[in-house]
């Protein structure tokens, strides 16, 4: 099996954030968002996980380039990197790692974190997960007939034609069969929205004869703004709590003060008269003191003193006093 990750995007709805670590490096209750996404995927594919491509943008550097390839080497897979070198679309973004694209393939984008109980299938030609949706205009929807085949793809309907959203994983017996397809929409310049689109070679492939099925994943958690990645945080905290996993280290300081479960809490974290909690991250090396947070991601190194937090996603070495409900702080920033 290979996996796909396309993840070469700007993320600009996550500034500041992303101004110093690509979205898909954000940790989300402990772990960086790709490396969440590639676990869980490994789980439901059982053994045999070859290859973890990453397509990234060309300015990540070296440093996350090594970061990604670790990711994938903690699985027992080899991890490979591919650029793309200008937003040209899905289709054009999945191209770009056309080496790897052969055999058994799994492609995912990285803004998509999921809650998923199945084993998955290798035998059917094609499956594409998705959700029903409150909105279905922002997203890719499928239609499907009475034997639960998809019949439709289409891009953003402008009028409901489903409500059920491709969640942005992808599963394709035969990597070869997409990578003709895809390369077929760059030879012909196939555009649309001005974009090479993966669902214009989805139907391509329908339309051959393959068969397309839906797969449903317990929970779809998006990523794709703060405070949808706060509620995620949220949600995969409780997950961990659930399981009975270990949610405070042990050399976690709380003096005078009070963890309310589920809470993600690091190493060397010290907590003076404060209360943390429920629903907060705290990586490392943090200092909280004389302050109440709560449904929130805290970053490395970072100290809060005499503040209200509440929906807040804070970067690594902060320095924050005072009072707010609602923040959303990038790195290496001293506010007081």
């Amino acid at each position: 099996m290979k996996i796909i990750v396309p993840m070469a995007g700007m993320g600009k709805r996550m500034r500041p954030h992303t101004l110093t670590v690509p979205k898909p490096l954000i940790p989300v209750a402990g772990k960086p968002i790709v490396q969440k996404i590639i676990e869980d995927l490994a789980k439901v594919c059982g053994t045999g996980i070859e290859e973890v491509a990453f397509i990234i943008g060309p300015s990540f550097g070296a440093a996350v380039e090594k970061e990604l390839v670790a990711v994938a080497n903690k699985l027992g897979a080899k991890g490979s990197i591919y650029y793309q070198q200008e937003p040209l679309g899905t289709a054009h973004a999945i191209m770009c790692a056309k080496e790897s694209l052969d055999g058994n393939c799994l492609v995912v984008f990285a803004d998509t974190l999921f809650k998923a109980d199945f084993t998955l299938d290798r035998s059917k030609d094609a499956i594409i997960w998705v959700q029903k949706v409150a909105d279905p205009s922002p997203f890719g929807v499928i239609k499907v007939n009475d034997q639960n085949i998809i019949t439709d793809f289409i891009e953003k309907p402008q009028h409901f034609v489903s409500d059920l959203a491709i969640i942005g994983i992808y599963y394709f017996r035969d990597g070869l069969n997409l990578r003709s397809e895809l390369q077929y929409l760059l030879d012909n310049d196939l555009k649309e929205q001005g974009e090479y689109q993966l669902t214009n070679a989805l139907e391509n492939m329908k339309q051959k004869g393959l068969k397309f099925e839906p797969g449903q994943v317990t929970e779809w958690l998006d990523c794709g703004n703060k405070n949808s990645t706060v509620f995620t945080n949220s949600r995969m905290l409780h997950f961990m709590h659930a399981a009975n996993e270990k949610m405070v280290d042990d050399t976690v300081t709380c003096d005078n003060g009070l963890i309310i479960q589920p809470s993600l809490i690091g190493k060397n974290v010290k907590i003076k008269g404060s209360i943390v909690g429920p629903n907060a991250y705290i990586a490392d090396n943090c200092t909280i003191e004389n302050s109440i947070v709560s449904n929130c991601m805290i970053q490395n190194n970072t100290t809060i003193k005499m503040a209200v937090i509440d929906n807040a996603m804070i970067g690594s070495f902060v320095q924050y006093v005072g009072e707010a409900k609602d923040l959303s702080i990038g790195d290496y920033t001293t506010v007081i």
